[in-house]
């Protein structure tokens, strides 16, 4: 019948191609992308449609993204405060650059992240198991030193012998008398980035992802305010948001994996 009316084939096979509706995919993009905190671009978008059965190119996504006036904000200026000084502790950088762990609790890592909270800088402290990515420790304070560190530590909820090592650059809240003892009492070995080097990459990213999802435009009227909405995301970084190094999965989806694998 192509032959015959003389049209190119892939102009039938087009128009036959049943197509999904586009009210329904567009509301299901507009969903996907608030419950995201308002950070995914097509691609995540693309894999959240495709677990709920739906085929969608990128270039689709991106044309509803553009109508709709949904834009990812990965952009932000982050505050650059002046450099406080670092230690001239000799500790070795014992990571090595080492960034894909092969278990849980092998490394983690641990940065400080500026916060503007009713006018003034507050400080939160994050430690991230590099083997999933998974935020398993913080806390938030309104200055920033060695017991902000030391009370994110011990919000983790989990026997913190059974971690091997902890890597962070060397800003002087990582490396006291504080913070030695505990690591000691848990036989936590150390390691120290190289002295005007960020730490490494793996950790960096996810810090530069909790600024710019969590803090960017966001206002905190007071320090519980920020403690509150953080604990929110956090539980939401952890079982829900999906990171393409571990195969579009969240944390808690990529170690469940990870242990099916094991036994």
């Amino acid at each position: 019948m192509c032959k015959v009316l003389q049209i190119p084939r892939s102009t039938y096979y087009y128009e036959a191609e049943e197509r999904q509706a586009e009210d329904d995919i567009t509301s299901d993009i507009i969903e996907i992308f608030h419950s995201s905190y308002q950070n995914s671009g097509t691609r995540k978008i693309k894999k959240e449609l495709m677990k709920l059965g739906k085929i969608v190119s990128r270039r689709r996504i991106g044309r509803i993204m553009n109508e709709q006036g949904l834009v990812s904000t990965f952009t932000l200026a982050q505050f650059k405060p002046h450099s406080s000084g670092t230690n001239e502790s000799e500790q070795k950088n014992e990571l090595d650059r080492k960034f894909k762990q092969e278990e849980a609790l092998s490394v983690v890592v641990s940065d400080l992240t500026y916060v503007r909270v009713n006018k003034k800088w507050q400080y939160i402290c994050v430690f991230v198991d590099l083997f999933n990515r998974e935020i398993i420790g913080y806390s938030v304070d309104r200055n920033k030193n060695a017991l902000l560190v030391y009370r994110a530590l011990a919000s983790i909820k989990t026997d913190l012998r059974t971690i091997k090592l902890f890597h962070t650059d060397r800003g002087s809240e990582f490396k006291n008398k504080l913070i030695d003892d505990a690591l000691a009492t848990f036989n936590i070995d150390r390691s120290l980035s190289m002295k005007g080097c960020p730490y490494d990459n793996a950790a960096e990213a996810t810090f530069k992802i909790i600024k710019t999802e969590f803090i960017k435009e966001r206002h905190f009227d007071s320090l519980e305010d920020l403690e509150k909405e953080l604990h929110t995301y956090i539980h939401w970084f952890n079982n829900k948001r999906i990171h393409g190094t571990l195969g579009y999965l969240s944390p808690i989806e990529f170690k469940l994996e990870h242990l099916k694998k094991v036994v």
